[in-house]
């Protein structure tokens, strides 16, 4: 008889996908304890509270928080959905276009630079519009479409005042005219679920600025770039954002390590929570394992 579990499901905010993810849970029968992101502390001299879970479920809003909780489990022993490295290499956007690059993922066209001399110059080779993003951000927040210099010229010596470490770091975006909508794709444990176009008549398709889902069918083309995206930042659960490029075909855009699929569960009817938890039981079950 294989021992029980005890889950750890770390959040900032009770949203539907963890009321989901608390029910699945349940139904399986599975001990687990919620771990509110605002009220809990890490005592780096007493490990023995944290390390009583065979796997924690990283669902912090923050990403800062989650991060370092990540960091700190992982330092302990404690797996997590997702680790630390995985969770670092999609919260930041330079580090996810780094490692798409070094897997040699189709994305869309990118550069970096840390002075807004440098950024113009960058921008200007580009040509007009490009998109400039935060390199730590979600929801399409802090997303400025450039059309023209003086828009240029203006943005960046506003980000360049507002002197933040995150507004000192300029990463630059082709924009792509996409036929007004974007494809998520959902990627648990090596398996692509489900997708789902988002399509909006902003050049900013996110659900959470007002984007509405519609059922995607999951092609060989879509399910083999979700693949390729997510073996590049490490896999386990994870969203990974397409875009149709009029030219060179699907392009990863952004792939995000604490998905929201308040949209995907109700529109594919695929259990997302449940293939959530039966991976993370996977995961405590593996840990079980090794320690026997």
């Amino acid at each position: 008889m294989q021992p029980r579990l005890r889950i750890g499901v770390l959040f900032s905010r009770v949203r539907v996908e963890e009321k989901w993810i608390f029910g699945s849970l349940e139904k399986r029968g599975v001990e687990y304890d919620r771990l509110d992101d605002r009220l809990i502390h890490f005592d780096l001299e007493v490990p023995a509270p944290w390390r009583q879970y065979d796997a924690v479920l990283e669902r912090s809003i923050s990403y800062t928080s989650g991060l370092y909780a990540l960091r700190v489990l992982n330092a302990l022993g404690v797996p997590t959905v997702n680790t630390a490295a995985v969770a670092e290499a999609c919260g930041d956007k330079l580090t996810t276009s780094a490692l798409l690059a070094r897997a040699s993922v189709p994305q869309p066209h990118n550069a970096l630079a840390f002075t807004p001399e440098a950024a113009l110059q960058a921008i200007d080779a580009f040509g007009y519009p490009v998109v400039l993003k935060p390199v730590v951000g979600s929801w399409g927040r802090l997303l400025a479409k450039i059309n023209d210099r003086d828009a240029a010229e203006a943005i960046l010596e506003h980000k360049a005042t507002l002197g933040s470490v995150q507004h000192s770091v300029f990463y630059i975006q082709e924009f792509i005219s996409k036929p007004g909508r974007d494809i998520r794709g959902v990627v648990i444990g090596g398996r692509v679920l489900a997708a789902i176009y988002r399509k909006s008549e902003h050049w900013i398709t996110n659900t959470a600025r007002g984007g509405a889902g519609e059922t995607c069918p999951l092609t060989p083309e879509i399910e083999g770039i979700c693949l390729q995206a997510a073996q590049a930042v490490g896999g386990g659960v994870l969203a990974v954002d397409l875009v149709e490029h009029p030219h060179k075909g699907l392009l990863v855009n952004e792939i995000n390590h604490t998905m929201e699929f308040h949209t995907v569960q109700p529109l594919t009817g695929i259990d997302i929570a449940g293939e959530i938890v039966n991976y993370v039981i996977e995961i405590a079950r593996e840990r079980q394992k090794e320690a026997a």
